[in-house]
């Protein structure tokens, strides 16, 4: 079971990363946002169950700074971009 959730999470942060990259997603845009925190949660939850720190560092971060944006859009008082 923890292979599969290593691989959704890897997927979800690929599918932001590549989005971004083919200018199919702003890197700003609600739906990026979610995708890179996601996958960096499922991976930091992992990380710290393994004992894995330095991987925890990383996801750890890119999971907050993630949801940092995440919050930022859902209270911001523009409508959220879907692109």
């Amino acid at each position: 079971m923890s292979q599969l959730l290593q691989i959704l999470g890897a997927l979800l942060l690929l599918a932001a990363f590549a989005s971004t990259q083919f200018r199919l997603l702003d890197p700003r845009a609600f739906a990026n946002l979610l995708l890179n925190f996601a996958g960096s949660a499922i991976l930091a939850v992992l990380a710290a169950v393994d004992r894995q720190w330095g991987f925890l560092l990383l996801e750890g971060v890119w999971a907050l700074v993630s949801l940092w944006g995440v919050l930022t859009k859902l209270t911001a008082r523009e409508p959220v971009a879907t692109q």
